[in-house]
């Protein structure tokens, strides 16, 4: 009973973001969680530490301190004012933040991806004259849509590679499409949705200068070594070596240096969310010890749960209810039983990732562009979000089961 309880209570401040009255987050949800499991005898302490999957926790954080290094040399900045700072067509310019932020999403993960680019999307926009929600809209879209193309492109997808051990490739091989025709439907969705509105109205009257300075030396000698070193840790990942080692090489290289202080890099590694997942860990396997699981997935079995569509919608539903992490982790011992696990992992990845795009509440990426948008004066509501996330979430997730199967 008291495991039910745990897990209950800890998913509802999951769903919510936070505990009415109290300054809980996820995060704190999440430790409280698990410590309680192991208190009142959910889990002994030693099953406990088994619980956790140290090689997800790895690969996580060899990618911040990767992505650390990147935003430390300005790359995400320098990337989108090449490709986008001469481009003045709306639609055009629609489609190139789309896929480069599907592009470096699938690459660097999505999240510090949004939360670089978004104030430079803003400026561009503005430069040019033109409406910034429909490229915002495009950044966060685009960056959930590109991610589900690799087991590097969010959390959820590497803690699926971690669990599942597909290949790098595999992965990349069967979702690579999807991504590529989602970006295609992403556009297309807000070309439609918002013709006739892609001019600016009630923006500045004078132009915000997109800043074209170049790169200070040591940012440029930064840049260089911090491109080889991603550079061989995506051949690394192409040719079948273990993905959280190579990502802790890579990210073990990179903090070898004479210029850039450790504690810089500190600052930029989100360790709120490796402590989420050891939490969360911790939860779901006591969760799974007193059957709880079992229970849960028998209660969906009867509406189809075991088939490619039954996952995908239920998968989706419950990534916008309580966000994907936490639900991935969910399905985490229920996927290994069906009769084709690789092929119910990677529709899970799928799934789960798409699903992000159906709110604002669906990823944390749209809330990074959101509060982004917000604090230079663009007002994204709720009701405008889902003009764009409702039929582009539906149409890929359409194809990506399709393409799945």
């Amino acid at each position: 009973m008291l495991p039910a309880l745990i897990l209950f209570l800890a998913y509802v401040v999951l769903a919510l973001g936070h505990l009415p009255g109290l300054r809980l987050d996820r995060t704190g949800a999440a430790v409280i969680g698990a410590i309680l499991m192991v208190t009142v005898g959910g889990l002994s302490f030693d099953a406990a530490v088994a619980a956790v999957n140290y090689r997800t926790l790895v690969l996580l954080f060899g990618m911040m301190v990767l992505v650390a290094h990147l935003q430390l040399a300005g790359f995400f900045g320098l990337v989108a004012r090449r490709i986008a700072g001469r481009i003045a067509h709306p639609v055009a310019l629609v489609a190139v933040v789309a896929t480069a932020s599907g592009v470096l999403s699938a690459l660097f993960v999505n999240d510090p991806v949004c939360l670089v680019l978004t104030p430079v999307v803003i400026e561009i926009a503005r430069l040019r004259r033109l409406n910034p929600l429909p490229v915002l809209l495009a950044l966060a879209t685009g960056s959930n849509i590109g991610s589900v193309a690799t087991i590097t492109g969010n959390p959820q997808n590497m803690l699926i590679g971690s669990l599942s051990r597909i290949s790098f490739l595999q992965f990349t091989t069967v979702l690579g499409p999807v991504a590529l025709v989602g970006l295609v439907i992403d556009v297309l969705v807000i070309a439609v949705v918002y013709r006739g509105r892609f001019h600016a109205v009630g923006l500045v009257e004078e132009p915000i200068v997109v800043n074209r300075t170049s790169l200070r030396r040591a940012q440029a000698s930064m840049l260089a070594k911090t491109i080889v070193v991603a550079t061989l840790m995506l051949v690394g990942f192409i040719a079948g070596y273990d993905t959280a080692l190579v990502a802790a090489a890579g990210g073990a290289t990179l903090l070898i240096t004479r210029r850039v202080k450790p504690e810089k890099i500190w600052r930029r590694i989100d360790w709120d969310l490796l402590v989420l997942f050891v939490g969360l860990f911790v939860i779901v396997a006591g969760a799974e010890q007193a059957g709880l699981d079992q229970k849960f997935f028998a209660l969906l079995r009867p509406i189809g749960i075991q088939t490619r569509l039954g996952l995908s919608l239920v998968s989706a539903i419950l990534a916008n209810l309580i966000s994907n992490v936490p639900s991935v982790m969910l399905f985490s011992r229920f996927v290994p039983t069906l009769p084709n696990p690789t092929e119910g992992w990677l529709t899970l990845a799928m799934s789960s990732t798409l699903a992000g795009n159906l709110t604002i509440l669906g990823s944390i990426a749209n809330l990074i562009v959101v509060e982004g948008a917000r604090k230079r004066d663009v007002a994204i509501t709720f009701g405008e979000y889902l003009r764009v996330g409702i039929p582009v979430t539906i149409a890929t997730l359409a194809f990506g089961t399709w393409w799945v199967y």
